[in-house]
């Protein structure tokens, strides 16, 4: 098939690290109340920033984003169409629906000469999202962190492994929703690792 023309020329078309997957985890989702479902959310802005916790520098791109920059491992701050995810003492994630570029352009202009740095790093990583009352028993069966409520809650996001993938997993509400942030080199792996966890909720569910 011919690429779309513009008068440019012709237009790339973006490839989601686990597009080839799609219809497999459609069909892998189980319904009702052990139910459990998996999704892409490809094409997510992220952008890799640096900067001094408390500086001036700090005080502006928070005033860019709407958001404070959290202070603790595990904290996340939203606000707007930024969700900022601590990632070390002097580093965070930002996790958009932004244009990467603007975006990326407003936290590098927001930095200013100060050390630090703003970098897309949209294309190295993909989005899987699973949720449903099933979810966390999934994630369990390759997680070595407690996910339990009492540790982990809706707001809270860490670095971690699924199965043998390293991942940033984030919980985004208590359904529960969880967002699994691997790179892509991996996406395909993990995916698939994940399709298989999830065929033991098909089974009759138990009164």
């Amino acid at each position: 098939m011919a690429e779309p023309m513009t008068e440019a020329g012709p237009v790339a078309l973006r490839t989601s690290p686990l597009a080839h997957l799609e219809e497999r985890m459609r069909a892998a989702a189980v319904p009702g109340a052990r139910g459990v479902t998996l999704t892409e959310r490809p094409f997510l802005t992220m952008v890799n920033l640096r900067v001094g916790p408390g500086s001036e520098a700090a005080d502006r791109i928070e005033h860019t984003l709407g958001a404070r920059l959290p202070r603790r491992c595990g904290d996340t701050t939203s606000a707007g169409p930024h969700t900022v995810v601590w990632l070390g003492p002097d580093e965070w994630l930002v996790l958009s629906s932004a244009e990467g570029a603007v975006l990326t352009a407003e936290l590098r202009a927001a930095l200013g000469p100060a050390p630090g740095s703003a970098v897309d790093v949209s294309a190295n990583r993909t989005t899987l999202e699973l949720s449903g009352p099933s979810s966390r028993q999934v994630l369990e069966k390759g997680c070595p962190l407690d996910l339990h409520p009492r540790a982990l809650g809706p707001g809270r996001a860490v670095s971690t492994t699924v199965g043998p993938v390293a991942v940033l997993l984030w919980q985004v509400d208590d359904a529960p929703t969880y967002r699994l942030f691997p790179r892509s080199s991996f996406a395909d792996y993990l995916g698939r690792w994940l399709i298989d966890a999830m065929e033991e909720f098909r089974g009759p569910e138990v009164p």
